[in-house]
Parts: C-alpha cells; sequence; structure tokens
C-alpha cells in the first residue's frame, strides 16, 4: 500500500501543472487588470477549489472513467505522469493549453497499449466539448458584454462606487468560478486513479470523506499549491496578449467561463434538466483556459473583431492541437518502458 501510494504523485503533480495553467484562469484577468491582487485571488481559488473538488467532483469524473478504465496503479501513474509533462512544457512556454486534452490523450495512449477498445461515442462526447466550451464561453461573454453596455448606460455611477461593485463582484464570481473548477477539473488529475486505488474512509469534523474524495482532497490541495507558486505567466497571456482587458471585461471574461464550468460539472443542474425532458450538457472535464479564452473572444468580438491579437490567438490554438497529441505519444511510449524495462505491470 505504501509502495502504491507513491504512484499517486504524478496525479499530484499533474493537479499542480492544472493549478500553474488552468485554474490561474479564473481569476487571470481580475489580477492582469489589477483590480484583485495575486494573492488575494489565490488565497479564495485554493480554498473554493478544495471545497468544489471534494464535495462535487465525482460527476464529471465518471466520463473519464467510461474512457479507459485504468486498474493498474502503476499505468495510471504513466498516463497522468505523461499529462502533467506535457502541460508543463506548455506551460513554461505561457500558452493556456487543456489539462483536459491532456489527460485524454493519456488515456487514449493507454488504450492503445493494453489494446483495450477506445468507447468512441464515449471520445465523440468529450471532443465535442473541445469546441463547445470555447464556443458557449464566447457567446456568454458576448451577451454579458452588451448587457452590461447597455445597463452603465441606464445607470450613471461614479468611478469609486463602479470599482468597488465590479472588485466585489469579481471576487463573488471567481469564488464560485474556482468552486466550478475543481468540481469539474478534479477528474482530470485525479480520475484515472478511482479504480486503481483505495483510501479507507476518513472524518473530518462532522464530515465523513469515502475513499474518492479523499483522492479529490489530495488531488485539490495540489491543484491549489500550483496556483500559489506557477501561476502569474499564464494570467498575462490571457489577460492581456489575446485582448487588452479592462476591469469591467474581467468580471465578464470571469463569469462567462465560470457559468461554462459549472454547466460541464453539476449533477444536479442535469438530473433537473433531464427530469422536464429538456436538453443537458454531458458530465465532462472542460479546460478553463478554453473557456477563458472563448471568454475573452467573445469581448472582443462584441467590441469589434479587430481588437483581437490573432496571431496569439493562432498559437494557443496550435497548443490545443499539440496537447493532446504530445500526451498520446507520451503515454505509449512510456508504458512500455514502465513495463518492459522497469518491469511493472500497467494494464
Amino acid at each position: 500500500m505504501n509502495f502504491q501510494v507513491l504512484f499517486i504523485t504524478s496525479g499530484l503533480f499533474l493537479g499542480w501543472s492544472l493549478g500553474a495553467n488552468d485554474a490561474a484562469n479564473i481569476f487571470g484577468a481580475a489580477v492582469s487588470s489589477k483590480i484583485i491582487r495575486f494573492r488575494t485571488a489565490a488565497f479564495l481559488m485554493s480554498i473554493f477549489i478544495i471545497i468544489g473538488a471534494v464535495v462535487s467532483g465525482s460527476g464529471a469524473s465518471h466520463t473519464l472513467g467510461k474512457l479507459g478504465a485504468i486498474s493498474k496503479m502503476s499505468g495510471a501513474f504513466i498516463v497522468a505522469l505523461s499529462a502533467a509533462i506535457v502541460v508543463t512544457v506548455m506551460t513554461r512556454k505561457g500558452l493556456p493549453v487543456s489539462t483536459s486534452q491532456a489527460i485524454v490523450g493519456g488515456i487514449v495512449g493507454w488504450n492503445f497499449f493494453s489494446k483495450q477498445p477506445t468507447q468512441i461515442d464515449v471520445l465523440v462526447k468529450i471532443l465535442s466539448t473541445w469546441f463547445l466550451c470555447p464556443f458557449l464561453a464566447a457567446l456568454f461573454a458576448l451577451m454579458l458584454h452588451r448587457f452590461f453596455v447597455f445597463i452603465t448606460r441606464k445607470i450613471k455611477m461614479n468611478l469609486f462606487r463602479r470599482y468597488y461593485y465590479i472588485r466585489l463582484g469579481l471576487l463573488i464570481v471567481g469564488s464560485f468560478g474556482a468552486y466550478s473548477l475543481g468540481a469539474n477539473n478534479i477528474g482530470n488529475v485525479m480520475g484515472v486513479f478511482t479504480n486503481a486505488f483505495q483510501f479507507n474512509s476518513i472524518n473530518i469534523f462532522i464530515f465523513t470523506l469515502n475513499s474518492t474524495q479523499v483522492l479529490f482532497l489530495l488531488g485539490g490541495i495540489a491543484i491549489a499549491f500550483g496556483v500559489i507558486t506557477y501561476s502569474k505567466g499564464v494570467m498575462s497571456t490571457v489577460g492581456n496578449q489575446i485582448l487588452k482587458i479592462s476591469p469591467p471585461m474581467a468580471l465578464i471574461v470571469v463569469l462567462a467561463s465560470s457559468l461554462v464550468l459549472f454547466l460541464f460539472a453539476s449533477q444536479s443542474l442535469k438530473m433537473f434538466l433531464v427530469s422536464y425532458n429538456l436538453p443537458s450538457l454531458p458530465l465532462v472535464p472542460v479546460s478553463s483556459s478554453q473557456a477563458v479564452v472563448g471568454s475573452v473572444i467573445g469581448i472582443g468580438l462584441s467590441k469589434g473583431a479587430n481588437n483581437i491579437n490573432y496571431k496569439k490567438l493562432q498559437k494557443i490554438a496550435m497548443g490545443w492541437v499539440i496537447t493532446p497529441i504530445a500526451a498520446l505519444v507520451l503515454s505509449y511510449i512510456s508504458l512500455f518502458f514502465m513495463q518492459n524495462v522497469f518491469q511493472q505491470i500497467v494494464y
């Protein structure tokens, strides 16, 4: 058991990478516009990411389990490590890539190596969210921006009060976004370990955490550590290099991206819609980077397409294409070495 715990370190590494790359995007626009200090944003994000991961993290993780049920700890270790390495490399280049894409690439690489069939319907569902997530975020941001412009024309407010309400709104919406991110993306970090490892239940005050929740608690802490230690680089890319962001626009970016993350993570909302025979979105871990980039594009389109830095956007899109492919290849090669050189059974 103690030896197997070492395998979880790759998931913790992936959580750290997610915190450094994806998670910071929730408050990235607010920090880059200098309306909220990084220290404040990092503290709030850390708290609410952990709460979201533990309380609501199981919904989106089920879909990844259907894509590839990895039952051996050594296999889960390699898949998470491959995704983490790819995300870390992209982070060092300042690109807001998708941890969701990296872990999916790693799982498909495991499927190829283990000769397990990849569930095409599940894969298509996940792939569709890679387009749907930034599209919905752009749509929400565009509508919210136009609503904001309409409201500000109707309501006259002095600069001090306007700043106060925008800052308060960012703190509230950012906390909601951090909760949604923890609930949605913890499946990327620890989802591959849920079939391969079991913790004993633990009691924290009046709460009892089951095995999966303990795993998600550790993953949430790793994400929070990534936010605190290494997240400033990607913030400037999202906050300023695609489109110059003002404090009011930062609020719209945070709100639009947070809504998208919540829609793809909320089991209660999905059950409510299904009960009334209404269409619902799949519970799938989606990328906060894609949501934030989509939100920034939506504002840019609302203000006029000429404001968008298309060269930077093209570079980001290229990173989104390379990420799952690189993770797939690295996962496949690493699984070969783990099984044939280190003599560990990976499937």
